[in-house]
């Protein structure tokens, strides 16, 4: 028997996903197991994967390392051994930037198998019995947040997210050179706008991530809370018995007119150039990225797939409430991260600088001044 490790994250969407895509690669191939361990949300978003590699054959990654694991070799380039045909197949049926997340230098260093990034979500039957209307425009999410019917995510990383969005939404476009993220102008707005939000729809100080916001939406328990601005897509909260009610994803609200841009999330599925068995490794990753597993097994286990054919398949739309078909949209506008090398190390404590204007009593040109100081010594990194 030939064993294999992997090392996702803990979460319905992240470990049932692969696990059910490794149990039906054992029966195929009996000789060969694959064992997925797990670890947690935050320790996936935070620790580094070039601490993983000596342990693990195969890795669910977060696409903001690739840089850095590009130049140090932790990962072998999964595109040097696929066929043209599949990766041809697999960019074109991109939902979003998702394979254009991994590439770097011109080669492919994961298969994207996981998309999502912050969509709303809100509970129809609530809604319904209190006579609101799910908000169109910004200033109808605001009258909202002071009728106490929004939540808003706004853990650390999820403040750094918004922050982008909101630099988008204001006109601008983050990371356009060495010197600011943004103008001050556009930084300095887009922090006043999200601490409007926080003031207005999060008092209590909750400072949610996404899985906490949705929990607390789906729960019988929750009589007041009708709606959740900006959690990362996941479908699991849309489909029968995954919680006491389901939920509806759909548009966010506009905002100055225009339709929001948030920023891309998801996973991809990485070989460690540690592992003893990399063509194994590699087969069992294309298995799972391919398109009908996508649409089939690795959606019907609870993952949330990256090729687009499973996005638009009717019978997933079906089970989920329209999550796939009405989420897209925003997906393929999304904003994509930058991957450089020492990107990640401004990634871990940027959030943290930006709560503490949302959540505290720093000023925002503190804040803004903060974040470009932290931008600049990560760009160092990459030098």
């Amino acid at each position: 028997m030939t064993i294999l490790k992997g090392m996702t994250w803990d979460h319905t969407r992240g470990y049932l996903s692969v696990a059910a895509t490794a149990q039906r690669y054992h029966e195929l191939y009996p000789e060969i197991e694959i064992q997925w361990e797990k670890r947690s949300l935050k320790h996936f978003g935070e620790f580094p994967v070039h601490k993983l590699m000596d342990d693990f054959d195969l890795m669910v990654i977060d696409h903001p390392y690739i840089g850095y694991a590009a130049k140090y070799e932790v990962f072998l380039p999964i595109s040097d051994s696929l066929a043209t045909d599949y990766l041809l197949d697999q960019s074109a049926n991109s939902v979003g930037d998702s394979y254009r997340s991994y590439e770097w230098n011109k080669k492919l260093w994961a298969l994207p198998i996981d998309a999502a990034t912050p969509v709303a979500a809100w509970r129809a039957d609530l809604a319904e019995k209190k006579g609101w209307v799910v908000p169109k425009t910004w200033e109808e999410l605001l009258e909202g947040c002071d009728r106490g019917f929004v939540d808003v995510v706004m853990e650390d990383i999820n403040a750094l997210m918004n922050w982008y969005g909101m630099i988008l939404a204001v006109g601008e476009t983050p990371f356009q050179n060495e010197s600011a993220i943004a103008s001050e102008a556009a930084g300095v707005e887009a922090l006043e706008l999200l601490k409007e939000l926080v003031r207005r729809g999060d008092p209590q100080k909750n400072k949610h991530n996404p899985i906490q916001s949705l929990n607390l939406l789906s729960s019988s328990a929750n009589t007041e809370k009708i709606y959740s601005i900006f959690p990362y897509g996941y479908s699991n909260y849309s489909k029968r018995g995954y919680d006491d009610f389901p939920l509806v994803f759909g548009e966010l609200p506009t905002f100055r007119g225009k339709p929001l841009r948030t920023t891309i999330g998801g996973t991809g599925i990485a070989i460690s150039s540690k592992s003893r068995h990399p063509e194994i490794a590699i087969d069992y990753a294309r298995y799972t990225a391919s398109p009908e597993i996508q649409r089939t097994l690795f959606t019907d286990a609870g993952g949330q797939p990256a090729h687009r054919k499973a996005w638009v398949d009717a019978e997933n739309n079906r089970l989920s409430y329209q999550f796939f078909k009405n989420t897209l949209p925003i997906l393929d506008r999304s904003f994509l991260r930058p991957r450089y090398v020492g990107y990640d190390q401004f990634q871990e404590h940027a959030g943290q600088v930006i709560n503490r204007t949302l959540y505290g009593s720093q000023t925002t040109i503190e804040t803004y001044e903060e974040l470009n100081r932290l931008y600049r010594l990560s760009l160092k990194e990459a030098l």
